[in-house]
């Protein structure tokens, strides 16, 4: 029974819970380098550079690479929903819900998506979980719900609007984590990570010079580029929030249940306040303490819960 235990710990499955995590203070991070690239830049502008620089960074990656990817248009249909949800969607509300409200409350939003996660992965994969898994997911997003109540904030228009975009992100991700889980099987992580990139490259450069022509202000596409802030915000953006945690997710979800995946973003809601505290100036109060406890509980449940369902099904 200890070689099996040890066995599957150096497994794909614990790999998989590393690049979860990996992707999880990625994200966390990610809603402080749009706070301050949209300092400077229209949203839909920030987007078409952000993906410009991924999907660059993509196709040089596949150049270099052995392994090329061959897709047909038969694949190209089956991705592209994928590709809609994330990175299109996704990014999309969710830039335009920070450009309303701040990265703290964005995050906390956002925690939402383990919920959402469940319920589709439940409705559509049939992955049901237990009634400690859902106690634990329950803890956890209570710790959000806690410290939105605490918080109080007064909403106004902007703040509503904000909130709606930020959880209609939520809603995009978690139709990603149920749909990615599937085709994920199908297809290697940098394939669909590929194709995610050239999709969000596509859309939002369409966007951005529609919107430029329209305006007449064509010109001025580039001008966000002469800030220092932005160059350090969009390599962030592009590389690590973009690229890197898309291949993280395609990884993760090709080895571990997409309810589990959700479940990680509320380690990203704890790093967003941090990061919001400390660069962005945001208020930490003691109710975050209490929220960030309940959150750590339930995520930590859940994944011990997890294993211990891997374990029974190997008969371990």
């Amino acid at each position: 029974m200890a070689g099996q235990l040890q066995g599957m710990m150096s497994s794909p499955l614990k790999k998989a819970y590393y690049a979860a995590i990996l992707y999880a203070g990625i994200i966390g991070f990610s809603f402080l380098f749009v706070k301050l690239a949209l300092a400077v830049s229209h949203p839909i502008d920030m987007l078409a550079h952000r993906f410009t620089l991924s999907f660059g960074l993509a196709a040089l990656l596949v150049f270099l690479s052995n392994n090329r990817p061959q897709f047909k248009l038969k694949d190209l249909i089956k991705l592209l929903p994928l590709a809609i949800f994330y990175p299109s969607m996704f990014f999309a509300f969710q830039t335009y819900g920070l450009f309303y409200i701040s990265s703290s409350e964005a995050g906390i939003i956002q925690a939402t998506i383990p919920i959402l996660t469940m319920v589709l992965a439940a409705y559509f994969l049939k992955e049901h979980s237990t009634l400690l898994q859902i106690s634990c997911i329950v803890l956890s997003v209570s710790g959000v719900v806690y410290i939105f109540v605490m918080k109080g904030a007064q909403m106004e228009i902007g703040d509503f609007k904000g909130s709606l975009f930020i959880l209609l992100s939520a809603v995009s991700s978690a139709a990603y984590n149920v749909m990615a889980r599937t085709l994920s099987r199908k297809y290697r992580a940098m394939d669909i990570t590929v194709m995610m990139m050239g999709i969000g490259f596509l859309v939002f450069n369409g966007m951005s010079v529609i919107r430029h022509v329209s305006e007449g202000t064509l010109s001025h596409y580039f001008d966000p580029l002469a800030d220092p802030i932005f160059i350090v915000s969009i390599i962030y953006l592009g590389v690590m929030s973009s690229l890197v945690t898309s291949f993280l997710t395609n990884y993760a979800l090709s080895h571990m249940e997409a309810s589990q995946m959700g479940v990680f973003v509320n380690f990203s809601t704890l790093v967003t306040i941090a990061a919001g505290v400390i660069f962005l100036d945001e208020k930490l109060s003691y109710f975050y303490f209490v929220g960030a406890f309940l959150i750590i509980g339930g995520v930590v449940g859940t994944q011990a819960l997890s294993y211990r369902k891997s374990r029974f099904s190997q008969g371990i």
